[in-house]
């Protein structure tokens, strides 16, 4: 257990991705199996532990330490997990040596009426840095900094294969992943046992000023970039399944248009929904995601379609070799046979050069596209991000100057400074509303700045969330970059943000001069 906690420690204060790639990889190589594998199995997200819940951990450290002081600790800290693991009382209890192995199966075993007493027992006999992993294991909530595709290009690097090997058979493994370790390791390639299986995803780079003067336009078809979600559909030997685009599973949230992949092929493309017949919005959309039961009416209001790019399998071929103009013709054929309104091809927009295409991106003919996307004619389609065959040409985002009201503290690395904030514009009445909220897009000498703003400006505090100094006269305005604008009812505003992230800081303009409500409406009714 002690070098599973260690690598998280190390994880969570490394900010370079290089030097994430290089603690897994060195760790794969040092730690033994099964113990590797249940950390790649709790960084991945494959742990599914369910006895301990938060609550339990709460009303355990209620039972030790006195009630003020923990959420006064909490508070400060601003992660359960760490404060938990700091404030937890010291017993005099012998420490007790456990493999990471033998914790999970421990875990793994634990019912309801057994957690309090042996995850107390847990605690009690292990040191701080252990119980802080314990709990994160317990519980799920790793927040390490590391996706679940930096941890298998980890493996790859570990392997010296491509990470596009991993992700082919990714589906068909289950922790501890001993097989897996092994052929990386020099043996024999795991036969994936997963029907329908996910394939490694090309993306695209953006598109800038300098590729006008590299790339010619002749080399490329452009297409709408629909503001959707990239999936996989795949339908094989009677599976069939709908994939993210790092391989997570969502085929139970969209069983409607499963119910409709009457095809032997893996579809590459963006999940939409239609509403009154049309394209919805990525508000739409939201709509439909994250449930483990969609109702009937949802089903109805809200139909789930899939927006084609490009074909991964077609029966027993796989056409990815093949250049784009070839698979999208293959792809065209394909689609003709099946309905409509669940499956259609991304249009291709016709443009003779770089300032015909960028006037078009400037101003799409629908609200839910978010720029264009640019396919070299003849490139073949390939897993990961190679410079070149794919671009995509966003629309220039949205900006309005908004007002910090709130902020909380971040998590990991950034839990000593408030990171996570909140902001309005004024009303008609004069007062601000909370329009969204964002915790990147600023640097770290901005953060310190805000940092201290707001340790300067607080005017009232609700647990971990500071209210800030904001009127017509004093406050912070921040400039606010979004992607897109959806009509909201779970929001006092009635608008909801796509993409939200600070700009830059306006320590020039007084608050009263930020934008107002009937802006971001108007943006609405624009769209």
């Amino acid at each position: 257990m002690t070098p599973f906690s260690r690598l998280m420690d190390a994880l969570v204060l490394t900010p370079a991705r290089n030097a994430k790639l290089r603690l897994l990889q060195d760790y794969f190589a040092a730690a033994p199996d099964p113990d590797r594998g249940w950390a790649l199995a709790a960084i991945t997200g494959g742990l599914d532990l369910k006895a301990v819940k938060p609550a339990l951990l709460r009303a355990l450290v209620a039972e030790r330490v006195d009630a003020e002081l923990f959420a006064l600790s909490y508070d400060y800290v601003g992660d359960l997990a760490e404060t938990i693991a700091l404030i937890w009382p010291e017993t005099g209890a012998d420490p007790v040596a456990r493999s990471l192995g033998e914790v999970v199966d421990e875990l793994s075993t634990i019912s309801k009426a057994e957690a309090p007493a042996r995850i107390t027992n847990l605690l009690d006999t292990m040191p701080a840095a252990e119980r802080y992993a314990l709990i994160k294991l317990a519980t799920g909530g790793m927040r390490m900094g590391v996706s679940a595709r930096l941890a298998k290009q980890a493996l790859a690097n570990f392997g010296d294969v491509p990470v596009e090997e991993i992700e082919e058979i990714w589906h068909g493994l289950e922790p501890p992943f001993e097989p897996l370790f092994q052929w990386l390791e020099g043996g024999e390639k795991p036969v994936s046992a997963a029907r329908a299986p996910f394939r490694p995803v090309m993306l695209a780079t953006a598109f800038e000023e300098r590729d006008q003067t590299t790339y010619e336009p002749r080399d490329y078809a452009a297409e709408w970039k629909w503001d959707g979600i990239r999936v996989q559909a795949v339908a094989e030997g009677g599976v069939r399944r709908l994939y993210t685009r790092t391989g997570e599973d969502i085929s139970a949230t969209f069983g409607d248009l499963l119910d409709e992949m009457d095809f032997e092929a893996a579809l590459d493309g963006e999940l939409l929904v239609r509403r009154g017949g049309e394209i919805g919005s990525f508000g739409d959309l939201q709509q439909r995601l994250n449930r483990k039961r969609v109702p009937k009416a949802m089903l109805t209001e809200y139909p789930a379609c899939l927006r084609a790019y490009d074909i991964l399998r077609h029966g027993e071929e796989d056409p990815r070799p093949l250049p784009y103009d070839q698979r999208r013709a293959r792809l065209r054929d394909l689609l003709s046979g099946l309905p409509p309104d669940r499956f259609d091809l991304s249009d291709e927009v016709a443009f003779d050069d770089w300032a015909m295409l960028d006037a078009m991106r400037a101003a799409p003919p629908h609200k839910a596209i978010e720029g264009v996307m640019l396919k070299r004619r003849d490139a073949p389609y390939q897993g990961g991000r190679p410079r070149g065959p794919w671009f995509k040409w966003k629309r220039d985002p949205y900006l309005i100057d908004a007002v910090l009201m709130y902020a909380q503290r971040g998590h990991g690395k950034r839990s000593s400074f408030y990171s996570d904030y909140t902001f309005g514009v004024w009303t008609e009445d004069g007062s601000l509303t909370p329009v969204g909220k964002a915790y990147f897009g600023f640097t770290d000498e901005e953060l310190k700045q805000i940092d201290k703003f707001v340790r300067a400006h607080t005017i009232d505090r609700f647990g971990p969330v500071r209210a800030v100094t904001a009127n017509r006269d004093e406050g912070l305005v921040l400039e606010v970059a979004f992607e897109g604008l959806n009509r909201s009812t779970r929001h006092k505003s009635g608008v909801a943000m796509r993409f939200p992230r600070i700009s830059r800081l306006r320590w020039d303009k007084p608050p009263h001069q930020a934008d107002h409500l009937a802006s971001l409406q108007a943006m609405l009714a624009d769209g």
